[in-house]
């Protein structure tokens, strides 16, 4: 029982000690990794898949790509510096890269490092669609979302090592019935809502970065219905999956476009 005690007070201290404030939603968020630990081996994770795959140059869509990432990155430092967070993105270091792969994808690494598939391109048409694209892959990485996953999951595995510390004196068989009832516990009530609640955030921040960047932030919509009719009918429940549903996605949209457009209207740019 004392070790049991003890882990949940190491957890609890972890949890109270490690809360960071979201700069785009005024929110306290579970964070414990800092960019210092985590930018290096993001660089070197980037330059590897670069040099693993075909990165497009020369091309107006690996332009565009390029002129549409400045342009968002542009954005991130007016609204950070209007904000009072003026040197939040000390330590990034920008790339934008159209790799070839016909994958629907893109990501962006904590630090600015984004990839974009050539796969996407047809989906997001232009430099709107593929605004809402980086945007939304850009507030991933802006609001610490890789840091916060990977503090969530050494959460999940405090818990774990606790769980197996409490029923220490029990039998194998209900070791085993409690460590699984933790885990899908933890993984549908937890890990789950926590993914799709960083994508609603990344879809909200996202339209606020296209929009100062001076994309109109309407355009998402487009491109997200565009999106899930490539996908068809195939996406699981939602509260299965790591993303929420088309419909609840674009409904989301919807609903912030007006703050979107507000907040594009303090640096000028209206629609």
């Amino acid at each position: 029982m004392k070790k049991s005690i003890l882990v949940l007070s190491g957890t609890l201290f972890l949890l109270m000690m490690s809360c960071s404030t979201n700069p785009f939603t005024g929110k306290k968020n579970l964070n414990f990794v800092s960019n210092a630990q985590l930018f290096p081996t993001a660089f070197q994770q980037y330059d590897q898949f670069l040099s693993q795959h075909k990165v497009i140059t020369g091309t107006s869509q690996s332009a565009m790509v390029k002129k549409v990432g400045q342009k968002i990155k542009m954005a991130a430092e007016k609204y950070l510096n209007a904000n009072g967070y003026k040197g939040y993105l000390d330590g990034y270091a920008w790339e934008y890269n159209l790799v070839e792969d016909p994958a629907v994808n893109a990501w962006c690494m904590p630090g600015g490092k984004i990839v974009i598939y050539t796969g996407i391109m047809p989906i997001a048409q232009d430099e709107a669609g593929l605004a809402t694209v980086m945007g939304h892959e850009v507030a991933h990485a802006l609001v610490n979302h890789g840091a916060q996953r990977m503090s969530a999951s050494t959460l999940q595995q405090l818990g774990s090592a606790g769980v197996a510390v409490a029923t220490s004196g029990q039998s194998q068989t209900a070791q085993q019935i409690y460590q699984q009832a933790y885990g899908i516990t933890t993984q549908y009530g937890a890990m789950l809502p926590f993914s799709r609640k960083h994508e609603n955030e990344a879809d909200d921040v996202g339209l606020i970065l296209m929009a100062i960047a001076g994309y109109n932030p309407e355009n998402a919509t487009a491109f997200w219905q565009r999106m899930a009719a490539n996908a068809g009918g195939g996406a699981p429940p939602e509260f299965l999956s790591t993303h929420p549903s088309s419909n609840t996605r674009i409904r989301n949209i919807k609903n912030q476009i007006p703050k979107a457009k507000a907040e594009a209207a303090k640096f000028g740019v209206t629609f």
